[in-house]
């Protein structure tokens, strides 16, 4: 899914440095506390090698491709698709050509009906999460029957047609990263060689750029969808595939992390991205807001956000009291808190202390995925949950489907593990490294792609950017995405190709099928844009060519 639950931190929609990653499930990939030594392990330092004849029973990724194709239909809107589901690898090679990575992929493909049909790219964050979660949870052909919200059942579990599938729009190839899934290094190449911020992005880069060699589909729109870290991997992704020739029709941003270099102690940025998800998980529970919807009143907590809020914190201790006392109950407005607790706060609440004094009166804690699921601790006096329901509510489900579905439906057999993240593998140490376009400053230490995301926008002036984000996702908090988004700097010709949407759901907005089917319109709408613009033979003019043409402030011609 996702990003990591960052225990005991300010910083909890963000990864810790640098050895981060994913909620407290193996398959988002925290970092573990200490565990039991696996087979083959010691406590005392590696393990002792294996006599070579023993590896014969190993189970291992090919080198040669390999796919498994099924046939199947599904009910849209009162009609009938026919689509082809193809489980297989991608061998990626270095530029020598020595295989490096088997990198595995589903895909969904029906046939075009008249105009080149779009090809979109899924995959899930952490980093080093498996894409499970939006392959069995969103747009493919088949999903996960959740509710809104509730805990799921345990098995069995409920998964069927999905009504809002995109594979009338798109076709769709669902991606996991090198080192989970199916996915794995070749040869004697290294998790290092995969397991940072530009090391992840070549490797998408060189898997999608095969699979459409391999499928004949360089002359078709094509889209990259990312979830959490999946939309860090994105920005950076755009540019880098344009800068090796493939020019993308559209990006989509599901719950978005762009810039890392927030979560840096004494930086209040992070506190004012969160304030209007606080504001609406408070009108969602309601301790604030009510009698105003919710859309106006996330307005309202935006204006208070960029405004009294952020020239507060921006003071330090040169605030006065009397500033603080003000602030504060306008902050115990839109929060549900106490004017009392948020001084002393200091007017900054972690994300940990937020879960759990909003509800401390009735005992309950709230989801970080979704902070409309609810949760209880041994006891009401802690300051962080002990566990995010959002996460716990809905793993069993995912997990259990994806592996009998790809045995049972499609009819994939591999002898490996299927990982749900990178640390199950061990050696997962991620570099957060990042040489963004230009390279000018050097190397960023934390990385902020939208640096990336902007050039690729400035120099494709076709490229759409579809920004999805859930007003109760607490991880990777809206109004973050929109600053971050929104400091891109674009010129105002350009700024039409920068969209957001917003809906009543969590991290995951998929989980709420109301919400679901609400995105899907969007995207249908996104899609119809992308492939208008293809066919269109009218392309886009920068204000720059007019000024250029008409010599000075001419108008376009």
């Amino acid at each position: 899914m996702r990003l990591a639950l960052l225990a005991g931190s300010a910083l909890a929609f963000l990864l810790t440095a640098p050895a981060a990653a994913q909620p407290p499930r193996p398959q988002r990939g925290e970092a573990p506390a200490a565990t039991a030594a696996a087979p083959g392990e010691r406590r005392d330092g590696p393990a002792a090698p294996r006599p070579a004849e023993d590896k014969k029973d190993w189970a291992v990724a090919p080198v040669a491709e390999q796919t498994k194709t099924s046939d199947h239909s599904v009910a849209i809107g009162g009609r009938v698709v026919r689509y082809r589901a193809t489980a297989g690898t991608l061998t990626i090679r270095d530029k020598d050509g020595k295989p490096t990575a088997s990198v595995f992929y589903v895909a969904y493909t029906s046939p075009p009906s008249g105009r080149r049909k779009p090809l979109t790219f899924f995959y899930n964050g952490g980093p080093g999460s498996a894409s499970l979660w939006l392959h069995m949870g969103s747009f493919a052909p088949m999903r996960v029957q959740t509710a809104n919200p509730e805990y799921i059942r345990p098995a069995p579990y409920a998964f069927g047609p999905n009504p809002d599938t995109l594979i009338d729009r798109t076709d769709m190839v669902f991606i996991d990263a090198v080192g989970t899934g199916y996915s794995r290094p070749l040869g004697d190449a290294k998790p290092a060689d995969f397991y940072g911020v530009d090391q992840d992005v070549d490797a998408f880069a060189k898997a999608i750029m095969r699979y459409v060699t391999k499928n004949a589909r360089w002359n078709d729109p094509k889209v990259i969808f990312g979830e959490s870290y999946g939309t860090t991997r994105s920005a950076a992704l755009a540019y880098a595939l344009q800068d090796r020739g493939m020019a993308l029709n559209g990006v989509v941003l599901l719950s978005s992390i762009l810039n890392y270099g927030i979560r840096q102690p004494g930086y209040d940025q992070l506190y004012i991205g969160y304030l209007p998800s606080y504001a609406a998980t408070a009108w969602y529970h309601r301790r604030a807001g009510q009698g105003t919807e919710l859309p106006a009143f996330v307005e309202q907590a935006r204006q208070f956000a960029n405004g009294p809020y952020a020239s507060a914190l921006a003071k330090g201790q040169d605030l006065s009291p009397e500033e603080e006392a003000q602030v504060a109950q306008a902050m115990s407005r839109f929060t549900g808190l106490s004017p009392e607790f948020l001084r002393r706060t200091n007017l900054r609440v972690d994300l940990s202390r937020f879960q759990t004094e909003l509800l401390r009166d009735r005992r309950q804690t709230i989801g970080r995925f979704d902070s409309r699921y609810l949760g209880t601790n041994p006891d009401a006096a802690g300051e962080r949950p002990e566990y995010d329901p959002s996460d716990t509510a809905i793993s069993g489900a995912f997990i259990a489907n994806l592996h009998d579905y790809l045995s049972r439906e499609i009819g994939y057999d591999t002898d490996m593990d299927y990982r749900l993240s990178a640390r199950d593998g061990g050696e997962f140490r991620w570099s957060w490294e990042h040489r963004a376009p230009g390279g000018g400053q050097g190397a960023q230490q934390q990385p902020a792609v939208t640096v990336d995301l902007a050039a690729a926008m400035r120099t494709n002036p076709y490229l759409k950017v579809l920004s999805l984000n859930g007003y109760y996702d607490m991880a990777t908090p809206f109004f973050s995405t929109e600053r971050d988004l929104k400091h891109m700097m674009l010129e105002p010709s350009q700024r039409g190709n920068l969209q957001f949407h917003y809906y009543q759901a969590g991290h995951m907005v998929y989980l709420n099928p109301d919400e679901l089917h609400h995105m899907r319109l969007d995207l249908d709408r996104f899609y119809a844009e992308l492939t208008a613009d293809a066919a269109s033979n009218v392309p886009p003019q920068p204000a720059s060519v007019g000024r250029a043409r008409g010599g000075g402030n001419a108008p376009p011609n």
